[in-house]
């Protein structure tokens, strides 16, 4: 059932608590945001007229009301360009997308706006306001501050057409890329050239094939298609022509040699955050980026990640002597190139601990894993999610859930889109569709989307998972907790908007530890024909080989996160971006497996260059720190004679984490849940690098 659309006609101007999704269409986009723009101009000269009001439901609640109308319309059009990309939407997403920076960027200048906002702020009655309201106002006030209000012309127009050109350049990227990965493809009607490969990344493929109308099998790019391929495919040609069709994408090099490039977007790119750091008084856009961050400079950032390195590394480079060692004697790989990376790790691992992916992958069945991961929601939070199908939805395989709370009362909804298809971005995140706010007139609830790209469901069996996909999956419905379960009613600074960005990872790799634990384990893993419990000596291998190859893992990570973090901090004008080279000297630092020269990782890494992680990246490791600390007290319950699925601490973790938003410092939280500072060692000992 689709939701009422606005008296206009147009379904993006409806105040629905949903959007109608099947009611939108590209041509709607342009109006709307020019109607809603508008509107929101007009509001703003009032507010700041002579006379108006300076009290904070004036000022602030007004901001507050004039932005979730425009988020009310905005997030569907931004979710269905990452979920269900047309190229009607994609040309009218574009000159919208600007339209709206443009404005940010206008309403970050407004001396009248910001007079008004520090005119609260100055207020006797500033300090006997609640935290939340308090909040509020300190944060306006510094994004009024990194939006350049205090520049003089000509600094300030500047700095807006920079941020204009960066939002379209940021979209250009991330269009390159998914054109890219939908582009390359290789029909194989063979079967004996997939040899290696489990029936389950056959059915993938197969479907593939299926979807283009052709026998066989489709090795694609989607996420799916080249894990199958470079973890088990004996055929070493094919991993090879896999890993260098992916590895290039939206480069100068590979397939699609300079068809879908990105080289000089990455360029302007950096160009232009490093103008627009400078303008704004600080060094470069490294340091730029911590003042909304919990890590104090850049050099406590790249002491961080040093110290990581130097503890990590070690065990890396003997991790990767010892696959070679293996590779050479057992597999007749004299030459370790990347594509032979997982496949021998995989063949080792089997080895050391008699233990692959499709040992595990049938006692995963996604709707048993969905429903385990609401089981163990339910016993932490108290909190039940019940499927609702009459949701106007974009695809038939989207499910939306009602958020309910102990005393029965829906308080959330969440859409949940789990599989990979063409026109879809690949990876997996969380996003705000509506966010909790209460304006004393009306109250919307908070609604999120969880988007995954897992494998689909074949003839005759349910998508299984491996457990990598149920990490995943945990890991961004921590993200959705995050959103859902927040208790602060202004949008700006409740669930994760707001929250320190080093921070903001802290619930989602929380949630990745009961993946690991036999009791939440038990709520879901279960063989999908047989109904058979994971059998205690497979999970005792699965626990053997947690931390098999950390080491390799971390500097792998280390690897990105330095790259990410000197190229903003590093920046020379005079040189240029240089990603190829800076990414050098990060893998000379942390790196001990170097790829092939034409590798072109940076064209593809649209976390930093299309997404919120530029000069942020070290944020997953920061955060994954907090994470495995925060967990230790629910390990210490156990030990305490409770569940580690423990309501108690749960309760505790979702009213001192989940549940504040923004509305008061991540440490601040950290501590009011732990009762200290979070300690350091925490990390490596989740990694298994220390006892």
């Amino acid at each position: 059932m689709a939701s009422d659309t606005a008296p206009s006609g147009n379904p993006l101007l409806s105040d629905a608590p949903l959007p109608a999704f099947s009611a939108i269409r590209p041509e709607h986009v342009g109006p709307a945001v020019d109607a809603l723009l508008s509107d929101y101009r007009a509001a703003i000269a009032a507010m700041t007229a002579p006379d108006a009001p300076r009290d904070f439901d004036t000022v602030m609640l007004g901001q507050e009301r004039l932005e979730q109308r425009v988020a009310r319309a905005w997030a569907p059009v931004g979710h269905l360009h990452s979920v269900a990309d047309t190229p009607a939407l994609r040309e009218a997403y574009g000159p919208a997308e600007e339209k709206l920076t443009d404005h940010a960027l206008e309403l970050g200048q407004n001396r009248d706006l910001y007079a008004a906002v520090q005119a609260l702020a100055d207020a006797p009655g500033f300090a006997a306001l609640p935290r939340a309201k308090r909040a509020l106002v300190e944060h306006a006030l510094r994004d009024f501050r990194l939006s350049g209000v205090a520049l003089e012309e000509p600094a300030r127009s500047r700095f807006r057409e920079i941020g204009v050109a960066l939002s379209k350049l940021g979209t250009e990227f991330s269009n390159a890329v998914l054109d890219a990965t939908d582009a390359w493809h290789q029909h194989i009607t063979d079967e004996r050239d997939l040899a290696g490969v489990p029936e389950s990344g056959r059915a993938v493929l197969r479907q593939y094939a299926k979807e283009q109308e052709l026998e066989g099998f489709l090795v694609t790019l989607k996420q799916p298609s080249v894990q199958a391929v470079l973890t088990y495919a004996d055929n070493r040609e094919l991993r090879e022509r896999v890993y260098w069709a992916y590895q290039t994408r939206a480069s100068d090099q590979g397939p699609d040699a300079g068809k879908y490039d990105n080289s000089a977007r990455i360029d302007r790119i950096m160009a232009l955050r490093h103008e627009a750091a400078q303008l704004l008084g600080f060094a470069n856009a490294a340091e730029e980026s911590l003042a909304t961050k919990m890590a104090g400079s850049t050099d406590e950032v790249l002491a961080f990640l040093r110290d990581l390195g130097a503890r990590a590394k070690p065990v890396a480079r003997k991790e990767l002597d010892t696959l070679r060692d293996f590779a050479s004697r057992e597999l007749k790989l004299d030459n370790l190139e990347p594509w032979d990376v997982a496949y021998a790790s995989e063949k080792l691992r089997q080895k050391n601990f008699d233990l692959d992916e499709e040992q595990l992958k049938p006692y995963f069945p996604l709707p048993a894993v969905i429903d385990g991961l609401w089981a163990i929601t339910r016993k932490l939070y108290g909190i039940t999610l019940a499927a609702r199908d009459d949701v106007d939805t974009w695809h038939p395989d989207v499910r939306y859930y009602d958020v309910v709370d102990a005393d029965g009362r829906v308080f959330a909804g969440a859409y949940v889109d789990l599989y990979a298809r063409s026109g879809k971005r690949g990876g997996a995140w969380m996003d705000v569709c509506r966010a909790r706010f209460d304006d004393g007139a009306a109250k919307q609830l908070p609604v999120a989307f969880l988007t995954c790209n897992f494998a689909p469901p074949t003839e005759g069996r349910p998508a299984l998972l491996t457990h990598d996909d149920v990490l995943t999956l945990f890991h961004e419905f921590g993200h959705g907790l995050h959103h859902l379960l927040t208790e602060v009613d202004l949008p700006s600074i409740g669930g994760i908007d707001g929250v320190e960005w080093d921070a903001v990872e802290l619930p989602s790799q929380f949630m990745e530890n009961f993946g690991w634990n036999r009791e939440a384990l038990d709520l879901f893993a279960r063989h999908w024909q047989t109904g058979e419990t994971l059998p205690e000596e497979l999970f005792q291998r699965m626990l053997a080989a947690r931390h098999f190859h950390a080491g390799l893992f971390l500097v792998r990570q280390l690897e990105f996160a330095l790259f990410d973090f000197l190229l903003h901090r590093d920046y020379d004008p005079t040189q240029g971006a240089r990603p190829m080279a800076v990414l050098e000297q990060a893998r000379k630092e942390v790196a001990v497996l170097h790829p092939p020269a034409w590798q072109r990782f940076p064209h593809a890494f649209s976390h930093i260059f299309a997404g919120g992680y530029a000069a942020g990246y070290y944020s997953y490791l920061w955060a994954e720190l907090l994470s495995a600390d925060a967990f230790g007290a629910f390990e210490e319950a156990a030990k305490a004679g409770n569940s580690v699925i423990d309501p108690a601490t749960g309760a505790r973790f979702r009213q001192e984490i989940l549940a504040v938003g923004a509305s008061r410092p991540a440490l601040e939280s950290f501590v009011a849940f732990r009762g200290r500072k979070p300690e350091p060692d925490a990390l490596l000992r989740s990694h298994g690098l220390i006892d």
